[in-house]
């Protein structure tokens, strides 16, 4: 029968949380037409040799957003097994956006994306974002309108509170988003220019998320000094609007933050107690990842790349800079001082600073012969801001304890770009379901799927995805639970899965073997698209 694949002795995963079963399951076209006990036969038989088929990832948040257009392939996503992925995150992203906004919000976030030389953006607003998506991307697509936008839009970076007259048009370019299909609005509360908004103006903008049953998405604004204070002002937006909260890549992190894990589930329980709908991601490493930049003062990050590299250049600036990382602390290093020795270099453009990806700011310093905070502020200048860097300061115990809590979805914050990103952008699914079910039992392997796949699909309204149910979309992935792992690391991010066999998306063959097919559907494209809210 042409069009119809049939995969038989399967161990089937449905996503639910429930136990496998033996079975096989039917796609036809980009649906999935059976699921059953026993062995089928219909149309092309692949037999998966009792491996396990699943529904596909959904990673709840990663910065795919021009990645998923530059390179294709998209290899490193594809090959765990991710089908969707979340864009628009930490609030800043490629829409809405004008023709001046533009080079302001890629200068910031390249570090995250890169900014190809040459590349042409051919949308503005998030409606023409999503139709780019859909001319054919390697997995599908979801989108968040991010708040960081709105504000650059509407105020710049400037250090204030907005008026109303300016929440209003914020609100008006919200529901411009949410209208096209976006899924919520994201929120980057430690990264400028969102960071010098208040409380307030973010409950008047998620009112507008209500409107449309959006998530609201924060990177909240503070995971160091006051971390309490941060995952606090979650949830008081979240009673304050009405809206449905993700918070995301959830962690409890630096030393002076260990042990205090039932503080922040006492603050989770406060929050379910009064109503509030919430969940949160998080990813199965101890390590961050940002840019080298956000963890200088805020009051530093303002501007244009122009001042921002004639700031630098000023002695008596430096000297606050100085003063700020090295002893009083700052709040885009979430209040701490800087543990240089902790902050690697993750990557940087080709040319003189070159030599420093993979090295600690520490050891840059000891090898150009300055302090480190002296040669992290010539290293800014000299890659144009773009540094990302890995920073060491999680605590395992918390990882795997709000990896367990049961409102959790997996979210990898994958950043693809630079010589050495964090191995998370190549491994975090696969990680879990090596390292953390197989090796460790933190979780089962039925439930561990169900966080990757019905729990976001259920916080997104992806009614389609997320499950193995008959007329549901053919997100699929296939994987040996006893060999799936990620042999990503620190020293070697750049390393794809291994354990998993087959990825379909919208029933097409994107990995096949364990190898990445390049595959097209029937009208030449690659087979994911932009999915659109309803």
């Amino acid at each position: 029968m042409s069009g119809v694949t049939t995969l038989t002795n399967a161990a089937i995963l449905d996503g639910t949380g429930t136990e496998p079963f033996e079975g096989h399951l039917v796609l036809e076209g980009a649906r999935i037409v059976e699921v059953a006990p026993g062995p089928g036969s219909v149309g092309e038989v692949i037999d998966v040799g009792g491996q396990v088929v699943a529904p596909g990832f959904i990673d709840m948040h990663t910065h795919s957003d021009l990645q998923l257009l530059v390179n294709p392939d998209h290899a490193g996503r594809i090959s765990q097994g991710i089908t969707t992925e979340v864009l628009g995150q930490d609030g800043l992203s490629y829409a809405p956006v004008t023709d001046e906004v533009l080079p302001i919000i890629a200068d910031r976030i390249r570090g995250w994306n890169d900014d190809p030389a040459g590349y042409r953006f051919s949308w503005r607003s998030v409606a023409e974002y999503l139709d780019r998506l859909d001319q054919g991307i390697a997995c599908n697509g979801a989108y968040l309108v991010p708040h960081g936008n709105l504000r650059q839009l509407v105020i710049g970076t400037e250090d204030r509170p907005a008026t109303s007259a300016e929440i209003s048009a914020m609100a008006d370019l919200l529901r411009a988003g949410m209208e096209a299909g976006a899924y919520g609005m994201s929120a980057g509360l430690t990264y400028v220019p969102a960071m010098f908004s208040t409380t307030e103006e973010l409950v008047e903008l998620c009112k507008v998320v209500v409107e449309y049953d959006g998530l609201y998405v924060p990177h909240h604004r503070n995971y160091g000094v006051d971390v309490m204070g941060g995952y606090g002002e979650c949830f008081d937006i979240a009673r304050g609007s009405g809206v449905r909260l993700h918070m995301a890549h959830a962690h409890l992190s630096y030393p002076a933050n260990r042990g205090r894990l039932p503080e922040l589930l006492a603050i989770f329980d406060a929050g379910e107690a009064d109503g509030v709908d919430y969940s949160f991601d998080s990813y199965p490493y101890a390590a961050s990842m940002s840019t080298l930049f956000a963890q200088f003062p805020s009051w530093s990050q303002v501007g244009t790349l122009a001042d921002q590299q004639a700031l630098f250049a000023d002695v008596r600036a430096r000297a606050r800079m100085r003063e700020a990382m090295d002893v009083t602390g700052s709040d885009g290093h979430q209040g701490f001082v800087a543990e240089w020795d902790r902050i690697v270099i993750g990557g940087v453009p080709e040319g003189d600073w070159s030599w420093t990806t993979g090295l600690s700011v520490a050891e840059i310093g000891q090898r150009v012969g300055t302090d480190p905070v002296e040669a992290a502020m010539d290293l800014l200048r000299g890659t144009d801001f773009s540094a990302s860097c890995v920073m060491f300061s999680g605590i395992e115990e918390h990882v795997r304890a709000l990896m367990q809590h049961p409102r959790h979805t997996v979210g990898s914050d994958g950043i693809m770009v630079g010589a050495k990103p964090h191995p998370r952008a190549f491994g975090t699914f696969p990680r879990v379901l090596g390292h953390y079910v197989r090796e460790t039992g933190a979780l089962s392997l039925a439930e561990a799927v169900r966080h990757m796949t019905s729990a976001p699909a259920d916080r997104l309204g992806l009614t389609d995805r997320g499950r193995l149910v008959v007329g549901a979309v053919a997100d699929l992935v296939v994987f040996d639970p006893n060999t799936v792992d990620s042999p990503a690391t620190y020293p070697e991010p750049h390393r794809f899965a291994v354990g998993i066999d087959r990825v379909y998306v919208n029933g097409v063959a994107a990995v096949v073997g364990g190898e990445v097919t390049g595959a097209r559907d029937a009208v030449g494209a690659r087979p994911g698209r932009a999915l659109r809210s309803s």
